[in-house]
């Protein structure tokens, strides 16, 4: 099927075919259509499924013909990146519309926001804390919300955002069209898709546990304390044209980079302590070719959108299968060939062997100058009998009266009992005296 297959408008499709889009992925095949019949959509698609484009195009091509100015669709992303991305989005796919749309969210001055707003808008982007900082003030009602999008609905649910969700859709019409998408449905999301949706139509994108063919995997397996000289021996080999390289903390983001400096490789952190603005200025010098390496963790990474990018590191593994797909699944966009490298030393080895067993691919192993020394000494260990134990156990030496050289105990025919001191057997020599005493006083009584 083509773009041009699918009942879309003249100025969307003149838009779609400057942007070089043809076909509908999966998920768009599927979705655009129900929704421009008014059905409610519960989608389950991945982060780079082109779900955007699945609720970007109807709402764009039924908003056209309304009365302007008036906040009549509200797409709620978990982050602030997530948020300037679909902005851009839909910008991009209403070049030819007469539609305006804005993106508001936390960490930057509310002003410029708020002038936005009272200016008109049609189509508003928003993440929850800030959406109901305004509306609290009263810049902000949702009184003719027509199109409601809950994107990215379990990291919603990770970053605690599901009852601010609630207190947002009690303010909208109750008949209004609407639409959740998540990677993964865990039950309070099916929940909150109870309350949310009316009679969904439910979309399923098979793609949770697999990787694209367009990206090569690998594994190398490292001690913690290697990972970084490994990582600067590969980003200085020349094959690296830029790289996102992923962490599991904060933290460990800034000690990535610091590293990386020190070596003279232009690289910068994007995490939840990082500024809106040094986080955008990242961004964009990673996208203009300035900044070779970013570090990023996974919730700030979540709008990196990059159509050109080389590798993605695992500098950490992470804990589940979804989110190692949304991480490698930020290469090999398009068509195009990208890089999936792994960094797991033996604390990490379960976490990565199950992620392995669910996308049902054993990850090709390199080797390198830093060999899991650590996992090494271990297996020696474990193969090794554990004869101090063993020993032990069978032989109590504290029992052992005498033993011959066959083994067998010998016995003794003597009614010699020597007195033992406090070393032998624990009780001093007292004791024998006072036993001696106690039946010499007996005798002398009996005379």
């Amino acid at each position: 099927m083509k773009f041009k297959d699918i009942n879309l408008m003249e100025p969307i499709q003149r838009a779609l075919e400057e942007m070089n889009y043809e076909e509908p992925s999966p998920i768009q095949e599927k979705t655009i259509p129900l929704l421009l019949e008014g059905r409610n959509v519960l989608g389950c698609a991945q982060t780079g499924s082109g779900k955007t484009a699945a609720f970007a195009l109807p709402i764009l091509q039924k908003l056209s013909g309304g009365k302007k100015g008036k906040i009549r669709a509200l797409i709620m992303e978990p982050t602030r990146e997530l948020a300037i991305q679909t902005s851009d989005n839909f910008v991009q796919y209403a070049k030819y519309l007469d539609l305006s749309v804005c993106a508001i969210f936390g960490g930057v001055q509310q002003q410029a926001q708020i002038n936005k707003i009272e200016q008109g808008v049609d189509i508003l982007v928003a993440t929850p804390g800030r959406l109901l900082d305004l509306m609290g003030q009263g810049y902000i009602k949702l009184d003719e919300i027509q199109m409601f999008v809950l994107d990215e609905a379990d990291q919603m649910l990770d970053m605690g955002f599901i009852s601010d969700i609630r207190k947002i859709a009690k303010e909208m019409p109750v008949k209004r069209q609407t639409l959740l998408f998540s990677a993964t449905m865990p039950k309070p999301i099916e929940r909150l898709a109870d309350t949310l949706l009316e009679n969904p139509v439910t979309v399923k994108q098979n793609i949770v546990n697999h990787t694209v063919d367009t990206v090569s995997q690998s594994v190398y397996y490292v001690d913690k304390p290697n990972k970084i000289p490994l990582l600067i021996s590969i980003l200085k080999s020349g094959e690296v044209k830029n790289a996102i390289v992923f962490t599991n903390t904060k933290y460990g983001a800034d000690k990535v980079v610091k590293q990386l400096l020190k070596v003279a490789i232009r690289a910068r952190a994007i995490h939840g302590d990082k500024g809106q603005n040094s986080r955008q200025d990242a961004l964009l010098q990673f996208k203009n070719g300035k900044v070779q390496v970013l570090v990023a963790t996974d919730i700030a990474a979540r709008g990196i959108d990059v159509a050109e990018l080389s590798h993605v590191f695992n500098y950490d593994i992470p804990k589940n299968t979804e989110t190692y797909i949304h991480r490698i699944g930020r290469t090999g966009r398009a068509g195009l060939e990208g890089a999936a490298i792994n960094f797991c030393n033996i604390d990490e080895m379960e976490d990565f062997h199950e992620i392995e067993y669910q996308i049902g691919k054993t990850i090709s192993k390199v080797n390198s100058q830093w060999p899991m020394q650590i996992f090494e000494k271990k297996e020696k260990v474990a193969r090794q009998p554990r004869k101090k134990k063993v020993v032990e156990e069978e032989v109590d030496i504290t029992k052992v009266k005498d033993v011959s050289l066959s083994g067998k105990s010998v016995k003794k025919k003597s009614n010699y009992r020597p007195r033992q001191d406090k070393n032998e057997s624990g009780k001093d020599k007292s004791f024998y005296k006072k036993k001696n005493n106690y039946g010499k006083g007996k005798r002398k009584s009996a005379k």
